[in-house]
This record gives structure tokens, C-alpha cells and sequence, in this order.
């Protein structure tokens, strides 16, 4: 015969203070965690959702980023822009934008001291194909001009980058006359500017940092890729826009590790609480667990209804915890990306999978801290437990 589960709820209530208090502590623990699950996701999301499923990015061999690749414009216009297999934009030519990729530091409202961005030179062929990316605000830049449009992720964390205002990138001030928003939520952390004018700002000559190139379909894609991996002119990593940007999500690894070490620490004192918190229980209802033995409770039934209460009390703290985490979903925040050492904005992610997890992670302080006092509840003798007091 099973002990009901209002029992366990109306004891739960009566120790309500106890209650709370050990609810709060596992909510706490369940909150840190679940706090870096969520930046880890939002960052992950971001990069993952990045980029078009049939555009490359050529870089130089062993480079990694494009901040530290460097493709000749020799390079580009003689092997690479009319390679058969690259798509063709509405006005006949090739897609194929060779860029250029710089940091510049700039001061946020959460750092004022400042931190470094990308920088991202194209020509006119690179707005082109970025259709996704939209103007908000003013107008994109005209070529020639010392002019930028920012991403609207920078406008709204970096004021000194905000419409109309001059920021310093190089040797001199630069224009700010619009604020865009792609589609592809790692974009909205770059700016853009003429990549012949930032060549010249920045001393780079004939070489810009990458190319990227868009094939007709997946087979002209994979037929590119292998005719550019056996030119041995070129000598280059050709990655999918995707892949690359994928690869930069490991960014965030750190973070969860922190979280999750955190996390741990805090569970152990959250597991003695609700350990505490049970055998306290189990000393002050002694006679209630001599009655129910009377009453012909077999001792595994008493086993699994305090082990059932303090699964509850788990259950409760990350549903606390979880609510304490909930605000901060689609609040936006910045890191630094490994392959650029420049800052990604992002907004952080409470998913179902993150959700979870931490709930499965109280459920699990809650069973360690329920069950060696349900063990000691079970095992007393029926005499004994009356004569407790």
C-alpha cells in the first residue's frame, strides 16, 4: 500500500519556512547553471544561424581567421573570381567579394575602457550579396568615402558608433551613416566600410584578409572546392560560410564550463541542505512513521514517500531557479570570439533543452539529498519510532 502524495504536500506546507529556504538554496544553484547554458546557447545559435548554405570563405592555408589571412587581389582576379561553378549576380558578374577583415576598439556602455570589434571592408559586389542585411537606420556608405553603416547590435551596445557619429578607425575619423540588420545574427556585430579606403587606412596594399565566394548549387559547390584545393598557386582553407562560423561557437565553451563548475560547488551545500532538511523531517515526525508502520506501511512505501518529498522540494527549487533566469532570456550581451579576438553580440537562450537540463540537474541534487534520510526513515523499528519523541 503506497503512502498518498497529498501527505508528502500537506507536510511540505506545514514546514513551510524550511521549505522555501531549501527551495531557494537549490533554485540559486539550478540559476547559475542555467544561466550558462543559456549564453552558451545564445552564442551557439548565433554563429550556427549564420551564413548561406552555398557561399564559401576562401582564406590562406593554416590562417584559421580571416584576421590573420591575407589573398592577394593578383590572386583573386587572375584564379579565383571567374572560376566555372561561381554564381552570377543580376548584373552579369561573378559573386565573388574579396574582403578585408581588421579589429578597432571602441568603448561600450559596459566597458568603457572599450573592446575590440570587426572591421569589415567589401566592395560593391559584398553588399550585393549580402541581400539579407537590411538598412534601419540612414543609408549604406558610398564607395570612395570615408563612410561606414554599423550593425544594429553595435548601435544599440556602442553609442560613440551610432548614426551620425565619427568613429576614429586608423589614421583619421570615419562616417557613420547607417545602421543595418542582417538576418544572420554574427553580422550585426561587424562594420562595414569601403575595402579600398581601408586598405589604404590600414597599410594592407594588394592583399585583402578573405574571399567569399557563392557556387550555382551544391554540386557546382563541391566541384569548386576541388577545383580550388588542387590549384597549388593558391594554397588555401576553403571552409562553407557556415562551417566557418559554426567552428567560432566554441567560444563559449568556457563559459559553460565556468557555469557548470560553479554550479557543482553550489550543489554540493544545496544537496547537505536538503539533506539537513529531510532528516530534521524524519527526527520530528518519528511517530508519524511508527503510526503509518501500524497502520501496515511496508517500509519501502515509507522509503519512497520521503524520497518522493524531497524530490518535491527539488522540483520546486528549479522551478524557482529557472524562474529567476527566465528575465534575462533575449537579453542581449557581447564575447569575445577565439578566431577574431573581437566581440560577437548575442542574446541569451533559455530553451526547452536548456530548461531541461536544469531541471534534471535539481531532480538530481534533490534524489543525493532525500535519500540516505528516506533510508533512515525506512529502517526504523515500529516501537522505537513511538518512543521517539
Amino acid at each position: 500500500m503506497k503512502i498518498p502524495l497529498s501527505y508528502n504536500l500537506r507536510n511540505l506546507a506545514v514546514r513551510r519556512t524550511t521549505t522555501i529556504m531549501t527551495a531557494f538554496g537549490i533554485g540559486l544553484t539550478v540559476a547559475v547553471l542555467a544561466a550558462s547554458m543559456s549564453l552558451t546557447a545564445g552564442l551557439r545559435e548565433a554563429f550556427r544561424s549564420t551564413g548561406h548554405p552555398l557561399q564559401l570563405i576562401l582564406m590562406r592555408k593554416g590562417s584559421g581567421a580571416e584576421l590573420s589571412s591575407q589573398v592577394s587581389r593578383e590572386s583573386f582576379n587572375e584564379a579565383i573570381k571567374y572560376r566555372p561553378g561561381i554564381a552570377r549576380l543580376p548584373n552579369g558578374e561573378p559573386a565573388a567579394s574579396p574582403e578585408l577583415v581588421n579589429t578597432v576598439n571602441l568603448p561600450s556602455t559596459e566597458s568603457p575602457d572599450g573592446m575590440n570589434l570587426t572591421l569589415r571592408g567589401i566592395l560593391p559586389v559584398g553588399i550585393t550579396m549580402r541581400e539579407e542585411s537590411k538598412i534601419k537606420l540612414g543609408r549604406w556608405f558610398e564607395f570612395g568615402k570615408r563612410e561606414i553603416v554599423v550593425g544594429a547590435d553595435i548601435a544599440a551596445r556602442y553609442p560613440d558608433a551610432g548614426l551620425g557619429r565619427k568613429v576614429k578607425l586608423g589614421r583619421g575619423d570615419w562616417l557613420v551613416v547607417g545602421v543595418y540588420e542582417s538576418a544572420y545574427p554574427a553580422r550585426n556585430s561587424e562594420l562595414v566600410g569601403d575595402a579600398n579606403q581601408l586598405l589604404a587606412e590600414f597599410d594592407r596594399g594588394p592583399y585583402f584578409s578573405s574571399v567569399l565566394l557563392r557556387a550555382q548549387d551544391e554540386v557546382a559547390m563541391q566541384a569548386l572546392v576541388n577545383s580550388l584545393n588542387t590549384d597549388q598557386r593558391l594554397q588555401l582553407d576553403i571552409l562553407t560560410e557556415k562551417e566557418y562560423y559554426e567552428r567560432q561557437s566554441s567560444s563559449g565553451n568556457l563559459i559553460q564550463y565556468v557555469g557548470t563548475f560553479v554550479a557543482i560547488i553550489m550543489a554540493v551545500g544545496s544537496v547537505f541542505a536538503a539533506m539537513n532538511t529531510m532528516y530534521a523531517a524524519v527526527a520530528r515526525r518519528s511517530k508519524e512513521i511508527g503510526t503509518l508502520r501500524v497502520l501496515g506501511f511496508s517500509r519501502r512505501s515509507i522509503l519512497a514517500s520521503f524520497f518522493i518529498e524531497s524530490m518535491i522540494l527539488a522540483l520546486f527549487g528549479g522551478i524557482a531557479g529557472l524562474l529567476l533566469v527566465l528575465p534575462l532570456n533575449g537579453l542581449t550581451t557581447g564575447i569575445g570570439a577565439d578566431a577574431t579576438f573581437a566581440e560577437i553580440a548575442f542574446r541569451l537562450r533559455l530553451t526547452p533543452g536548456v530548461a531541461l537540463a536544469s531541471m534534471g540537474f535539481a531532480l538530481v541534487v534533490g534524489a543525493i539529498g532525500g535519500l540516505l534520510p528516506a533510508f533512515g526513515a525506512a529502517r526504523k523499528q515500529i516501537l522505537t519510532a513511538l518512543r521517539d519523541i
